[in-house]
C-alpha cells in the first residue's frame, strides 16, 4: 500500500524540477553531437564560430573608436537597430539553422509556457549569434557611455540590448513556425538568398548617395526617431545618460522594459496556443478536397502543343512554379539580374550593356537540366530511345527557359536603356545579351549532357550531392568562359562599332545578336543530344545520388 502511494511522488517531484538547467544542457547536447562523425560539420562550425569572432572583435574595435566622434550616436543607434531587424527576420528566413526554434517538438511534453519561455530564453543565449551580438552591444555602449551615469546606463543597456533582439527572434519564430515548417515556409527561407542580395545592393547605393550628400549628419533625424524604438532605445538610453538627460533616459529605460515584457507575453500567449491547437494541415488533410474544375492541361498550359515537346515544356515550367528550389534559383536569377544594372544605372554608373548580366544569370538555369529532376529523371529516361528522342527533350527544355528568358531581356534591356536615357545603344545591348543568351543555352546543353549531378531535397540550402561538386563547377565555371568565346565575334563587333564611334551601325547588332543566339543555340542541342542518348545510364545514376 505504501509502495502505491508513494510511486506518484515520483513525477510529481520531477514536475519542480527547474527547467532552465535542463535546456540549457539541452543546447548544449545538440550543439555537441550535431559535430559528431563529421569532420565537415567540425570545419563549417569552428569556422564560422572562428569568423564571428574576428567580426565581432573589428566590429566592437570600431564600435570603440567612435568614442567621442560627434555622430557616435547615430551609427551606434540605428547599427542597433539594424541588428534587432536582423534578429528578427532570420528566423524566417533560416528556419533550420537551430532545432530549439520549433517549439512544437515540445507540445507532447507537460510543460507550463511560463517556465518554458524562461528556460528558452536563457538557452537561447549560447550561440554564435547572441556571441556576436553581445559583443556589438559591448561596443556600442563603449562608444557611447561617458561618466558614471552613462556607465550604469550602460551595465543596464547591453543585456537589454542582448535580451530584446532574441526574443524578437523567439516570438516570430514561435508565431509562425506553422508557417515554417511548411511548403510555403521552405519557400520562404530558400528565397532568403534574393532578399540578402537585393539588401547588399540598397544599403550599397544608400551608402554612396549618404557619402555624397553630406555625410554622417544626415543621419541624425533617423536616429532621433530610432532612439525611442526599442530594443534599440536601450542604446539612446546610453546616450542619453551620458549627455546628463536622465529624465530622456528613465523613459527610453521605461519604453526597452515595456517592449521585453510584451514580448515575453506575447511569446507565452503563442506557445499556450501552439501547445493546445491542432495542426492546421492534418485538419485540411481530412476535409474532402474540393472540384479543381479544369484538368492539368486546362488555362494557360492548354496553348503548349499537344505532343512531346509541350508536355517536356509544361513539366520544365512547372518546376520553376511548384519546387522550392527551382522556384528560388528562378526567382534569384530574375530579380538579381535585373538588379544589378538597375542599380548601377540609379548611380551614373551604368551600361546599357549591362543587361547582358541579366542574360547571364538566367542562362544559367540551363546547366544541369537533368539534375534539376532528381530521381524522377528516371521517368523522362524511359521515353529516351534514340538521339531524335533526347533532341527533343532537350530542345523543349530550351524552349521553355527562352519562353521566359527571352521577354525578361528584353524587358531588363529597355529598362536600363530608358533609366540611362540612352536609347540609342538599345540595339546593340539587346542584340549582344541574346547573343550571350543563346550561347548559355548551348552550353548549358552541353555541360547538361557531359557533367550531370544530383541536387539533394533533404537540405534547404544543399545545392549539389557530397563528392559530385567538382562536377558542378567544371560544368558551370567552363560553360561559362565557353559561353564567351561562343559569343566572342558579337563582343567583337560591339566593342569595334563603340570603339570607332559608329554609333548609327549598332543596331545591326540586333539582327546579328538574334541570329547568332539562335544559331549557337541550335547547335548546342545537336551536339549534346547524341551525348545524352549514349551516356543516359551515366547520366541517370548521376542524377539519382540525391
Amino acid at each position: 500500500m505504501s509502495a502505491a502511494t508513494t510511486a506518484p511522488s515520483v513525477p510529481a517531484g520531477t514536475a519542480t524540477v527547474p527547467l532552465t538547467p535542463i535546456f540549457i544542457r539541452l543546447k548544449l547536447s545538440l550543439l555537441k553531437n550535431g559535430l559528431k562523425g563529421s569532420s565537415k560539420r567540425k570545419i563549417a562550425y569552428f569556422g564560422a564560430l572562428a569568423l564571428a569572432l574576428v567580426a565581432a572583435f573589428f566590429v566592437t574595435l570600431g564600435l570603440a573608436l567612435l568614442r567621442g566622434n560627434d555622430h557616435a550616436s547615430a551609427v551606434v543607434v540605428l547599427l542597433a537597430a539594424v541588428l534587432a531587424l536582423g534578429w528578427t527576420f532570420m528566423p524566417l528566413f533560416f528556419p533550420t539553422g537551430d532545432e530549439t526554434l520549433d517549439p512544437s517538438r515540445l507540445v507532447m511534453l507537460p510543460l507550463r509556457p511560463r517556465p518554458l519561455v524562461r528556460a528558452l530564453l536563457v538557452s537561447s543565449l549560447i550561440g554564435t549569434g547572441p556571441l556576436f551580438t553581445l559583443c556589438l552591444a559591448t561596443g556600442s555602449a563603449i562608444a557611447l557611455a561617458h561618466g558614471a551615469a552613462g556607465v550604469v546606463a550602460a551595465v543596464l543597456a547591453v543585456p537589454l540590448l542582448l535580451l530584446g533582439c532574441v526574443a524578437l527572434a523567439r516570438t516570430v519564430a514561435t508565431a509562425n513556425v506553422r508557417l515554417l515548417t511548411s511548403r510555403k515556409g521552405r519557400d520562404l527561407a530558400l528565397l532568403s538568398g534574393l532578399l540578402i542580395a537585393i539588401g547588399a545592393q540598397v544599403a550599397n547605393f544608400a551608402g554612396q548617395r549618404l557619402f555624397h550628400s553630406g555625410g554622417l549628419e544626415k543621419l541624425q533625424p533617423a536616429e532621433e526617431i530610432v532612439r525611442w524604438l526599442p530594443p534599440a532605445s536601450a542604446i539612446g538610453m546610453v546616450d542619453s545618460a551620458s549627455e546628463g538627460s536622465y529624465g530622456i533616459a528613465a523613459g527610453q529605460l521605461a519604453v526597452t522594459l515595456a517592449a521585453l515584457v510584451l514580448l515575453l507575453w506575447f511569446w507565452e500567449r503563442s506557445l499556450t496556443k501552439l501547445m493546445v491547437t491542432p495542426d492546421g494541415s492534418t485538419i485540411a488533410a481530412a476535409q474532402p478536397k474540393k472540384d479543381r474544375g479544369a484538368g492539368a492541361g486546362g488555362g494557360l498550359w492548354s496553348l503548349f502543343p499537344d505532343d512531346r515537346t509541350g508536355a517536356a515544356m509544361q513539366r520544365s515550367l512547372r518546376y520553376v512554379v511548384r519546387d522550392p528550389k527551382t522556384k528560388a534559383a528562378w526567382v534569384s536569377a530574375l530579380a538579381v539580374g535585373l538588379l544589378v544594372p538597375v542599380a548601377n544605372a540609379l548611380q551614373g554608373t551604368g551600361s546599357v550593356y549591362l543587361a547582358c548580366f541579366g542574360s547571364g544569370m538566367i542562362g544559367v538555369q540551363m546547366y544541369n537540366q537533368f539534375g534539376q529532376d532528381t530521381s524522377a529523371f528516371w521517368m523522362v529516361a524511359q521515353t529516351i530511345s534514340s538521339t531524335r528522342d533526347a533532341y527533343g527533350e532537350l530542345r523543349a527544355r530550351a524552349l521553355a527557359l527562352a519562353l521566359v528568358t527571352v521577354p525578361y531581356t528584353a524587358v531588363v534591356t529597355v529598362v536600363t536603356a530608358a533609366l540611362l536615357g540612352d536609347w540609342r545603344g538599345l540595339p546593340g545591348g539587346l542584340g549582344l545579351a541574346l547573343a550571350l543568351l543563346g550561347s548559355m543555352l548551348c552550353t548549358g546543353a552541353l555541360a547538361s549532357a557531359r557533367f550531370p549531378y544530383s541536387i539533394p531535397t533533404d537540405g534547404a540550402f544543399k545545392n549539389v550531392a557530397p563528392g559530385q561538386g567538382a562536377l558542378a563547377w567544371m560544368g558551370i565555371f567552363g560553360g561559362l568562359i565557353a559561353s564567351a568565346l561562343i559569343c566572342a565575334p558579337v563582343i567583337v563587333l560591339t566593342i569595334y562599332l563603340t570603339a570607332t564611334d559608329q554609333h548609327s551601325l549598332t543596331w545591326i547588332l540586333l539582327p546579328v545578336g538574334v541570329a547568332w543566339g539562335t544559331l549557337a543555340t541550335w547547335a548546342g542541342l545537336r551536339l549534346a543530344a547524341p551525348t545524352v542518348a549514349r551516356r543516359l545510364p551515366e547520366i541517370l545514376t548521376a542524377v539519382s545520388k540525391g
